[in-house]
């Protein structure tokens, strides 16, 4: 029985952080977390992650397909928060950036992973950022790091000749 699973150590990986500069005050919390994550437990060295700052989460898409197509990083996390007001304008920006991100992974065989926030109030934000229910941005660096490592694997050919 063959088992795939990716390690957290990925010292050579390119990897672009994509964040807002839109509800930066809970932004920033999450980009620590990710850094932190990175260049601790994943020993990616600061020269190797990129961050791109764009004026809201539904900016995030466009240049996440930009620079997949580039295949110049190994890793691409998202970063943001969207906050529900009392339009559907959260619904819809919460579906298309998720959904769109999705099949631009796909489409370029990237990993991108999701650390936006989509709550309901600021609250669940700090929550979410660093406070209670520790940093999605965090858990966005851990789930890229292991990603990364899982495609290396299978893009070994001699994996498949074992």
């Amino acid at each position: 029985m063959k088992v795939i699973e990716g390690k957290m150590i990925t010292q050579k990986s390119k990897i672009a952080i994509i964040i807002p500069r839109f509800n930066n005050f809970i932004n920033q919390h999450l980009l620590t977390g990710s850094i932190d994550i990175l260049t601790r437990i994943g020993e990616v060295s600061n020269k190797n992650i990129t961050i791109i700052k764009v004026p809201g989460a539904y900016e995030i898409p466009v240049i996440a397909n930009i620079i997949s197509q580039k295949q110049y990083y190994h890793g691409i996390i998202a970063l943001g928060t969207i906050i529900k007001g009392e339009t559907i304008h959260f619904e819809n920006i919460s579906n298309e950036v998720s959904s769109k991100l999705s099949d631009i992974s796909i489409k370029n065989n990237i990993p991108i992973t999701l650390g936006i926030l989509m709550i309901n109030n600021i609250e669940q934000a700090i929550h979410r950022s660093g406070t209670k229910l520790g940093n999605k941005g965090s858990e966005a660096a851990l789930a890229i790091l292991e990603m990364i490592n899982v495609i290396k694997q299978l893009k070994n050919e001699s994996y498949y000749t074992k």
